[in-house]
Parts: structure tokens; sequence; C-alpha cells
């Protein structure tokens, strides 16, 4: 299997490795991204365009699914921690008032 075909990131535990310099892929980058068409007596794109385009993309994809899970991750800690503080005050107002 060739570069190509690999999932990014896969060999290092699942973590994506990006340059400081790399910026991000933009919607209308993507949206407005043209190939050049292959040399004399061949139809089609420049394969090697294609996929370099393909394998940014997916590098950015990858990155925003990983953000997404880890803000769903985050809400779920804080939505734990809220129903606790929750339960905490309403048992600390029933001690209260059956203390009265």
């Amino acid at each position: 299997m060739n570069a190509k075909n690999q999932r990014p990131g896969m060999a290092s535990g699942g973590a994506t490795y990006r340059s400081a310099a790399y910026t991000s892929l933009l919607p209308w980058q993507v949206r407005e991204r043209r190939f050049a068409p292959v040399g004399f007596g061949r139809r089609g794109l420049n394969p090697d365009d294609v996929y370099a385009f393909l394998d940014r993309v997916a590098v950015d994809m990858a990155a925003v699914y990983a953000a997404l899970t880890e803000s769903r991750r985050e809400t779920a800690r804080i939505k734990a921690a809220l129903r606790r503080w929750q339960t905490d005050q309403a048992r600390a107002r029933n001690e209260r008032d059956q203390s009265r």
C-alpha cells in the first residue's frame, strides 16, 4: 500500500502531525481549486495534483473531526459536572428544609 492510500497519522497513534507553517484549507479554496489537464494524448486531470489535494483535504478533515471529538468530550465533562453540582445543591436544600 503506498502513502497515498494510507490514512494520515495512523502510525503515530491517530494524531495528525502538522507543522506550524501549515495553513488550513478554507472552503472557498476547495470550491475554486482547479487541476491542470494531463499531457498530450491523455484525457483527464493530472493524478498527482488530484491526490496531493485530496491528501491535504483529508488532513484538514481529520483535524476538524479531532477538534469536534474533543469539543464533544469537553461538553460531556461539563454537563456531568453541572449535573453533580445541581444534585449537590438539591441535597443541601433538602437537608436545610428538613432541619427547619
